[in-house]
């Protein structure tokens, strides 16, 4: 809280939507008007301020932790251009950053739904790798919009019986005083899941799931689907040719997964043993039976460093 002078007032008035509201309703003492900014850092506003003030805000010399801790308190004081402008920067200039940081991102991403282009940049990985969050310790504490984002999504890359375990998983979660025994369940808490599970339940390809796995896994939870969307995905079960009124989502596309074909020349860095030595070497290593042939080693020596690289930028 400090004296703040007319020009600056000025500009604070202008380029803030949360100043310019403050600045309306606040009553001055003694000539002064106090303003308590909570969950923003003195860092972090002396950057914003900055900002305010010149109107520019060069990220180059800026670690991409403090850019990112921006985005929150950005976003608080209403500067639409520069949420818009981290988030481009960030994602153009440190991806790898935002990897090694994705459960953060992803988190705060969610926050606010002016965070769009972060959201999309986690979902896209998320689409291709999906056990990142549904095998995650801390799945059932995601926020409703980032799991419906997930759901909507047609390339998830996961079996749709097991996108609905984890939606129920996360459902009970989310609802409270349900018994941990199914065959303890009341008409009441089937309702409440229902309730907790509303906008997830439309989003499931239960048609591009298999008969036993609507018959295990979904039938036990039948009740929260409503007895006309039931009926129509046994009927569909029974008879695929019949006409239903239920609407019918597409099979999710599966992608494969498939390494980048790139020319490569083997450089054998020993002057003293040869590439049949190599692969004879290798052989013994992995206890094989039979020494490898020198191209199977080579290939070892392309894929294995890819592979390692690539598992380096996986978002944890």
């Amino acid at each position: 809280m400090s004296q703040i002078n007319t020009k600056l007032l000025e500009l604070l008035y202008q380029r803030s939507s949360f100043f310019r509201k403050e600045l309306s309703t606040a009553i001055k003492k003694n000539n002064i008007i106090e303003i308590t900014l909570t969950q923003t850092t003195v860092e972090s506003f002396k950057f914003l301020i900055k900002y305010i003030y010149t109107g520019t805000f060069p990220l180059e010399e800026v670690e991409p932790s403090t850019i990112f801790d921006l985005l929150v308190p950005s976003n608080k004081l209403g500067l639409t251009e520069l949420v818009e402008y981290i988030q481009s920067y960030l994602i153009d200039n440190k991806a790898s950053w935002l990897r090694l940081k994705f459960t953060q991102v992803y988190s705060t991403s969610f926050q606010e739904n002016n965070f769009k282009a972060l959201q999309a940049f986690c979902t896209d990985i998320l689409a291709k790798h999906p056990n990142i969050v549904f095998n995650s310790d801390k799945f059932i504490s995601i926020q409703e919009n980032a799991l419906l984002t997930l759901l909507k999504r047609d390339d998830l890359q996961i079996e749709e019986s097991e996108i609905w375990d984890k939606v129920i998983q996360w459902g009970k979660a989310k609802t409270p005083d349900l018994p941990f025994d199914l065959k303890q369940w009341t008409e009441k808490n089937f309702l409440d899941l229902k309730t907790t599970l509303d906008k997830c339940i439309p989003l499931i390809r239960y048609f591009q799931m298999s008969g036993e796995d609507i018959i295990v896994k979904v039938k036990p939870y039948r009740q929260i689907l409503g007895s006309n969307l039931w009926d129509d995905i046994i009927t569909k079960t029974m008879a695929p040719n019949t006409s239903i009124s239920s609407i019918i989502l597409p099979a999710r596309k599966k992608i494969p997964v498939q390494l980048p074909v790139r020319e490569v020349h083997f450089i054998n860095p020993s002057s003293i043993i040869t590439d049949d030595h190599f692969a004879e070497i290798s052989s013994w290593i992995d206890r094989h039976s039979s020494i490898y042939d020198v191209t199977i080693i080579i290939a070892r020596l392309v894929v294995c460093p890819f592979l390692a690289h690539n598992s380096r930028d996986q978002p944890s």
